[in-house]
This record gives structure tokens, C-alpha cells and sequence, in this order.
């Protein structure tokens, strides 16, 4: 599950609970689904969202145990499947939420848990413990197409986009900051926190209006909108 808790600065902070691999199920992604929702509908001028978790990991992807337990491997396929269908309106959400938002990656983030990071318009991350990794070519299974269009709107390199999605390169803090993947890394929990505060509160100190915030953001995405079913921008009248 997670919680939503928003600060006397204007800020959402959404917070996976518990001390486990935060693997994204139909409950968990419910649940972050309704906390985006809730920050989207009590958000003001100068909102900021910040998504972090507890434990080891930030996320360790889709709950492959559930998918697994069905009782047979075509229903098991089935769950997959809906599980990839489910995430799909969250990464909409983070795409087109009216504020900036922030990823404070303090642990480890793979497969579907990286796509989560990814859609915030900043990464940090820390330096001392997590990786981020795509782990689908190593355990044989295909890239959804917002995945793809997902990595090729957020990472440049042709290089890192093949070392991350066709060699499953786990990649540590400060590779991830060499490499364009993620803006910083930090030696522990408590500066992560810091840092990730402190740029929260710059942001919301500039006192940015929502709906145009989320209307530049979608329009650096034209592949990625298209993928998620997200309307075009709305060309304001000067």
C-alpha cells in the first residue's frame, strides 16, 4: 500500500509502505493510482510531488509470485498482462499531473519499479545501496510499448538505452548520474531525503501554474502521449 501526506509547503509526498520489495500488484498499483488522483484533484499553485518508499527497495517491478500462483500458465500470462494494463494509467497520471514531480529512488528499482521512477520528471537516488535495473531481457519477457516509448523519451543515449533494456545493466548511483539516467546520488537515506526536499520546496517556491506545467511536460512527450492515449497540448490564445 501506499500513503499520501502533503506538507505546509505544498508538497505531496507519496510513500510506498512497509519493509518489503514494493512489488507492483493490482492493490499496490490501485493505490498509488488513487494517491496520484487524490494530489492531482487538491492541487494548487505550486504543488510538488515527491514519491519515495520504505525498506530496501523503492520497487522490484511487477509482482511476478501473483502472476505465478494462477492455476494455470495461460492465466498466468492473463495476470501479467493486467498487471501491465493497470500501470499503464499510472504512468499517464505522473505524465500529465499538474506539478512537478520527483523520485527519491532508496533502494533498489527494477523493471516495472524503474518505469515508476521514470515517469517523474526527476530522479535521485542513493549512491551507497540500489540499482536500477530492466530486468525483462534476462527473464525472457517482451517490453510493453509504453515501456519503450517511455525510456526513449527520458534517456538520450542510444548506448545506455541498449546497455539498460539488451544487456540488463544494473546500474548504480553514480553510473545512473554519468549517464544522464538520473540527476543525483547521495550517500544516504537522510541526504536523499534532504536533497529531494529541498528541491521540492524550489520548485514549489516558483509558484508554477498546473495546467501549464503538465501541458509543456506532454509536449516534450509526442510518442510517449500518443502511447498513453493522453490528449495533445492545449495551444493557449496570446
Amino acid at each position: 500500500m501506499c500513503t499520501l501526506e502533503k506538507t505546509g509547503t505544498n508538497i505531496f509526498i507519496l510513500t510506498l509502505t512497509g519493509a518489503d520489495e514494493h512489488r507492483l500488484n493490482p492493490t499496490l498499483i490501485d493505490s498509488i493510482l488513487s494517491a496520484l488522483r487524490q494530489a492531482k484533484s487538491q492541487a494548487t499553485k505550486g504543488s510538488v510531488l515527491i514519491t519515495t518508499s520504505r525498506g530496501k527497495f523503492f520497487s522490484n517491478g511487477f509482482d511476478l509470485a501473483w502472476a505465478q500462483a494462477a492455476s494455470s500458465k495461460p492465466k498466468a500470462t492473463e495476470r501479467l498482462h493486467h498487471m501491465v494494463e493497470l500501470l499503464k494509467p499510472v504512468v499517464a497520471e505522473l505524465i500529465s499531473l499538474p506539478m512537478p514531480t520527483i523520485a527519491a529512488v532508496n533502494g533498489h528499482a527494477a523493471a516495472a519499479g524503474l518505469i515508476l521512477a521514470l515517469s517523474h520528471d526527476y530522479i535521485h537516488m542513493k549512491r551507497d545501496r540500489g540499482v536500477l535495473y530492466m530486468s525483462e531481457v534476462d527473464i525472457g519477457l517482451p517490453f510493453p510499448d509504453y515501456f519503450t516509448a517511455l525510456f526513449r523519451a527520458k534517456v538520450g543515449s542510444p548506448s545506455v538505452l541498449r546497455d539498460v533494456l539488451l544487456r540488463g545493466a544494473k546500474v548504480k548511483g553514480d553510473e545512473a548520474v554519468r549517464r544522464g539516467i538520473v540527476e543525483a546520488a547521495h550517500d544516504n537515506e537522510e541526504r536523499l531525503s534532504e536533497a529531494t526536499m529541498r528541491l521540492g520546496e524550489q520548485l514549489a517556491s516558483r509558484k508554477w501554474l498546473g495546467e501549464i506545467y503538465k501541458e509543456i511536460r506532454k509536449s516534450l512527450y509526442p510518442e510517449l502521449c500518443g502511447v498513453l492515449g493522453l490528449d495533445h497540448p492545449i495551444i493557449a490564445k496570446l
